[in-house]
C-alpha cells in the first residue's frame, strides 16, 4: 500500500499543534496551582477530590489535617511537651466509622431520629471524636504503645465541626512511660478532657 504524504505532513502538523496546546494548558495549570500555594506535581494521593482513605499513607499526613509539636527528638522528650493534631470532622467520618465499629445509633446515621432527642440534630460518636487523641498520641516522636485512657464527654460534636487534639507530658514514669493530659476542643471549648499513659519504644529499624 502506497503513503500518502499529505495525510503524512497534516498528522505531523496536528501532532505537533496539539502537543502545543497540551503544554501550555499544563504550564498555566502549574502557575495557577503555584499562585494558590498547590504543588501540581503531588501524586494521586495528594488529589483534594479523592476521600481521605484513599489518599491516607503509612506515617504520613493529609493537607487538610494540622500538626504542631514542641519536640521532634524522642530522646529529648519530657514533662512539657505538646503536641496537636487538628482535623473536621466529616460526614464520611461518622458513616465509616459507624461501619466499621457497628456502632449505628440513629443518633449519629439519622436526621429526622437525632432531630427529635435533646441534641437537636445528628452528633458524631464519641470514640470517633475520641480517636483524635490517638492522632495526636501518634505524632510523638518514637513508636508510641497506649497504656491507658480516661475520658470524660462535656460536649456534643456535630458534623462539620473542626476540632484540635491536644496532648501534654506531665510526668515522666520512668522505663520509657509518660503520664499526659489529653483533651479535645473546638476553638477553646473543651469537648473531652482525660489523661492517657503510654510506653514509648525505639522506631523498628
Amino acid at each position: 500500500m502506497s503513503s500518502n504524504p499529505n495525510r503524512s505532513a497534516l498528522l505531523d502538523t496536528w501532532t505537533e499543534t496539539s502537543s502545543h496546546v497540551f503544554n501550555s494548558v499544563l504550564e498555566a495549570n502549574r502557575a495557577a496551582f503555584a499562585a494558590f500555594g498547590v504543588n501540581s506535581d503531588d501524586d494521586t494521593n495528594e488529589d483534594p477530590t479523592l476521600p481521605p482513605r484513599e489518599r491516607i499513607e503509612s506515617d504520613e499526613d493529609l493537607p487538610e489535617w494540622t500538626i504542631e509539636r514542641t519536640e521532634d527528638d524522642r530522646t529529648e522528650l519530657g514533662v512539657g511537651d505538646r503536641i496537636e493534631f487538628t482535623k473536621t470532622i466529616s460526614d464520611d467520618d461518622v458513616t465509616n466509622f459507624a461501619a466499621a465499629s457497628g456502632d449505628t445509633n440513629p443518633l449519629h446515621m439519622d436526621d429526622e431520629y437525632a432531630s427529635e432527642t435533646r441534641f437537636r440534630g445528628r452528633i458524631a460518636h464519641g470514640t470517633l471524636v475520641g480517636g483524635l487523641i490517638s492522632a495526636a498520641l501518634a505524632r510523638v516522636p518514637g513508636l508510641v504503645v497506649y497504656l491507658s485512657q480516661d475520658l470524660e464527654f462535656h460536649n456534643p460534636v456535630r458534623i462539620g465541626d473542626r476540632l484540635t487534639a491536644e496532648i501534654e507530658i506531665v510526668e515522666d514514669l520512668g522505663n520509657e512511660q509518660f503520664r499526659l493530659t489529653t483533651q479535645v476542643k473546638q476553638d477553646e471549648e473543651v469537648v473531652i478532657d482525660g489523661e492517657a499513659v503510654i510506653l514509648i519504644d525505639d522506631q523498628p529499624v
